[in-house]
């Protein structure tokens, strides 16, 4: 039943990212889009909370994850292995000031597998990183389109980790990522006569940068007991800044003749992307299998973002930042008589600085997420389902406010994949 249920959401979520864009917000116009990646649904029901580990779950956010945390009640022979998967819905109302509009994306979030090999952990998987998808348009004083905007892509990564637990309470991990994908930028440019009424041909400007390159994400995570019953825990992760290699195309289409622009001599058919350092810190106490309480800080030097193939007007990247506070309540782990009370009840809100400056206006976001993790197929594997609401953007100086609603699914499921047999 569970080995069905897993073909069926990954074939579902991967359908689903073929038929539409990852992300409808006008905001994924600039830089290389909207960052998707925020944790798995456990994280993310939690307002982004990642530094609490745990012997049945992945975290993707803090490779210092992968080490140790293996199952006690299974043999030293019988380690478990886990693997998550998962995907999100979200419906946006895209405000101005003057109108609104709806839309909605249904995404692939990630899959990923982490096998205890005593001491150590390894870990990887693969995860849209950002998506790109919007349509924009501009009008002229007699309401007439002038410009129209669209866009879609995005980066993808594929990574690599290892952990090792040096102490009991103190372990170590790096993840090595290969980023990959690529960005289309069009512009199609409208013009009319005297009389207002619209030439046959647009011109149509379309950029494509194809990227790849390497980064790395370096975590610490620390747990001890404080008390017979209370446990302090800590994590800490740290991404230096990397180089994205970028190989751009551009032409020109008007009426049924392509031009294509000669980047080279201009020093940009191949350029570098910044991808900036980033640094995060969450404390939290909490009782074993029982409840938990958090809260974590992460910052991101965005403002040594450049892309020398697409610059805007009015738009600045400043460095981001983000708050993050959750936890959750497991009402009895353990418990043969009911089954609600061995669900894991999870809650947060998270306050966030995109990085964005538009217009002389920052681009904030705020999030209030619940979620609840439900035992299947056994005492160790569970669904996790999310909710969450917020806003991003402001209405302000001709900007796009959305109002979102963004549910999500995973299953994160562990099993004996190395076992030995015994005969008697």
């Amino acid at each position: 039943m569970i080995k069905r249920l897993v073909v069926v959401l990954i074939t579902f979520f991967a359908l689903q990212s073929h038929a539409q864009e990852g992300t409808a917000s006008p905001y994924s116009f600039y830089g290389i889009g909207s960052l998707k990646f925020k944790g798995t649904v456990e994280n993310r029901s939690m307002g982004g909370l990642s530094i609490y580990t745990d012997s049945i779950h992945i975290n993707l956010r803090n490779p210092a994850g992968y080490a140790g945390n293996n199952l006690k009640i299974w043999n030293e022979e019988s380690r478990p292995v886990k693997f998550t998967v998962g995907g999100s819905y979200s419906s946006t109302n895209l405000k101005s000031e003057s109108q609104s509009d709806n839309t909605s994306t249904t995404t692939f979030d990630y899959f990923a597998l982490s096998v205890p090999m005593g001491k150590f952990g390894l870990g990887m998987g693969l995860l849209p990183y950002t998506s790109v998808g919007y349509k924009i348009e501009s009008t002229n004083d007699d309401g007439n389109i002038n410009n129209r905007y669209t866009g879609e892509g995005g980066l993808n990564k594929a990574f690599l980790g290892l952990g090792y637990q040096i102490t009991e309470e103190l372990s170590l991990g790096v993840d090595a990522s290969y980023n990959f994908g690529n960005i289309q930028n069009n512009v199609a440019e409208y013009r009319y006569d005297d009389d207002g009424v619209l030439i046959q041909y647009a011109t149509v400007e379309a950029n494509r940068s194809d990227l790849s390159g390497l980064n790395f994400n370096i975590g610490v995570s620390y747990k001890t007991m404080i008390s017979d019953k209370l446990e302090l825990i800590s994590g800490l992760t740290y991404s230096p800044k990397s180089k994205i290699g970028s190989n751009n195309s551009r032409t020109f289409t008007t009426g049924t003749n392509t031009i294509e622009a000669d980047l080279a001599a201009e020093g940009l058919d191949q350029t570098d992307l910044t991808l900036p350092s980033s640094f995060s810190f969450g404390v939290g106490i909490g009782q074993p299998r029982k409840w938990f309480l958090g809260a974590e800080y992460s910052s991101q030097n965005t403002s040594e973002f450049s892309n020398p193939i697409f610059s805007i007007d009015n738009t600045n990247f400043v460095n981001a930042s983000s708050f993050s506070l959750g936890g959750f309540y497991i009402p009895n782990y353990d418990s043969f008589s009911g089954y609600w009370k061995r669900a894991t009840y999870r809650a947060g809100m998270r306050f966030e600085h995109t990085g964005l400056k538009i217009n002389n206006e920052d681009i904030r976001e705020f999030g209030m997420s619940f979620g609840v993790g439900l035992p299947v197929g056994g005492m160790f594997s569970n669904a996790n389902l999310g909710l969450e609401f917020g806003k991003r953007g402001t209405t302000n100086a001709n900007l796009i406010q959305e109002n979102f609603i963004n549910f999500q699914l995973s299953l994160s499921l562990n099993d004996r994949w190395f076992q030995k047999i015994k005969y008697n």
